[in-house]
């Protein structure tokens, strides 16, 4: 047992190792009088919502596990009331993963109130939980309020522009999230418009991704917009999003302005030769981006040309990502040349 056998133990890995409630149990009971334990993986076993009582009633009573990870262990809505319940009285753990284990919105409810006594949990990972609209509603109307929460993922969740709304209202007024994920929730126009509104008066979001949203050139926009008044955002994903040179104009027109944004992931899109030209005017001027992800954007030898062009006079970008654009000969000679003069 953990109580027993160490007192030097602090991770503890054990993923997929057909683990079921009564092991859940078990660990449960050492977790009780454990004192040096900090992390516990338990990713892919099938704890049930039995076995995430018995950890719930430990958590209860441990005060030193920060972190525990429970992706794709079955605990269902049930298991996640259980822990919701165990974190109003914890105050060690930092860090909750429930990755895929269809919580849905009753769960994310659960999850949600607990927000309002918990105040040391700081990494909430619900990404692929079926949460929908209404379980991002609820953890909107938390973080409204909630001052420890600094990353949320949200991933593949369906939560779609009504959630997206209610998430933005959140963060007009959250002071401490500093990361949120919304890969892949059904996120047109609309939603994106909803966030970009938000994050130009937002101070504390650093890292956004929209990665796999449909919010196309009209969201694109949005955020470029938003971009122009935001002075705390480094990162921002709009990779996978029906963007086209249209879209890619805006945000090169807006990082002509935006100084703290460093990183631009925007690949898999269809900006084509147009829209690396318009990013690459920008990148004469722009002097705070070190990162620009666009592979697979349909950039032929003409857009490599304007980029290298670009890279003559620019000294902040450290990694271009042309990855899958079919430059060619031609292309790889325009960028070859710029490298003799980018130093």
């Amino acid at each position: 047992m953990l109580y027993s056998m160490t007192n030097t133990l602090a991770s503890l890995d054990l993923t997929n190792n057909k683990i079921g409630d009564l092991g859940a149990q078990h660990l449960a009971d050492a977790l009780r009088y454990n004192t040096t334990l900090t992390t516990l993986y338990l990713d892919s076993n099938q704890i049930g919502h039995v076995g995430a009582q018995h950890l719930a009633v430990a958590i209860q009573h441990n005060t030193t596990l920060t972190s525990i990870v429970l992706m794709n262990t079955g605990i269902g809505d049930v298991g996640a009331q259980h822990l919701a319940d165990a974190l109003q009285h914890n105050t060690s753990l930092t860090t909750l993963d429930f990755y895929h284990n269809k919580i849905g919105h009753v769960g994310a409810q659960h999850l949600a109130d607990a927000l309002q006594h918990n105040t040391t949990l700081i990494t909430l990972r619900l990404n692929s939980n079926q949460i929908g609209a209404v379980g991002a509603q609820h953890l909107a109307n938390r973080l409204q309020h909630n001052t420890s929460i600094t990353e949320l993922e949200l991933q593949w969740n369906q939560i779609g522009d009504v959630g997206a709304q209610h998430l933005a209202d959140a963060l007009r007024y959250n002071t401490t999230l500093t990361i949120l994920d919304l890969e892949a929730n059904k996120i047109g126009d609309v939603g994106a418009q909803h966030l970009a509104d938000a994050i130009r008066y937002n101070k504390k979001l650093t890292i956004l991704s929209l990665l796999n949203n449909e919010i196309e050139d009209v969201g694109a926009q949005d955020f470029a917009d938003a971009l122009r008044h935001n002075t705390t955002l480094t990162s921002l994903d709009l990779s996978k999003t029906e963007m086209g040179e249209v879209g890619a104009e805006h945000l090169a027109d807006a990082l002509r302005y935006n100084a703290t944004l460093t990183i631009l992931n925007i690949w898999n899109n269809e900006i084509g030769d147009v829209g690396a030209q318009h990013l690459a005017d920008t990148l004469r001027h722009n002097t705070s981006l070190t990162t620009l992800h666009l592979w697979n954007n349909e950039i032929g030898h003409v857009g490599a040309q304007h980029l290298g062009n670009a890279l003559r006079y620019n000294t902040t970008l450290t990694t271009l990502d042309l990855t899958e654009n079919g430059i060619g000969d031609v292309g790889a000679q325009h960028l070859a040349d710029a490298l003799q003069h980018n130093t």
